[in-house]
């Protein structure tokens, strides 16, 4: 039986090409991470509907919008309520998602003017996962996740 913690984790960092622009984030460390957790791959906005490749969105306020001003609010609430399903059924406690992202990006994300320009707050599915208590780290966390388990 796996006793190791599941970790949800943002499929594009596993290395599967869901970005919107059709390619991924492979992260090297991922072999090191599945020696201490039971990946739970998810890609919220795909679940939520949205095909790959697919037009980049950002956060403007609550609403979540292309840069042609189509609302796809909609498709990214549904991936983040589905993705929560999916953390809660598997018991984890934390998940490691993509930084800047409209859906999983957490603490800065990109400001919905579609400049890459930075401003404070969190992805859609992020603010989803902390209402249910659930630790978020990105990418540039990976030390972080690693060091608690090597203890």
């Amino acid at each position: 039986m796996n006793n190791k913690p599941k970790l949800l984790i943002s499929e594009c960092l596993c290395g599967v090409p869901c970005r919107y622009d059709g390619k991924d984030n492979y992260i090297e460390a991922l072999d090191l991470l599945n020696e201490y957790y039971e990946l739970v791959p998810v890609c919220p906005e795909v679940l939520g509907g949205l095909c790959t490749p697919r037009d980049p969105a950002e956060r403007q306020g609550n609403r979540i919008c292309t840069a042609d001003g189509t609302d796809v609010t909609t498709q990214f609430i549904r991936g983040a309520e589905l993705t929560v399903r999916i953390a809660i059924e598997y018991k984890c406690e934390q998940a490691l998602l993509k930084a800047k992202s409209p859906s999983c990006g957490y603490k800065r994300i990109y400001d919905g003017s579609f400049t890459r320009t930075l401003t404070d707050g969190h992805g859609c599915t992020v603010e989803a996962l902390l209402k249910k208590n659930i630790r978020i780290y990105t990418e540039h966390d990976i030390d972080l996740l690693l060091a608690q388990k090597k203890r």
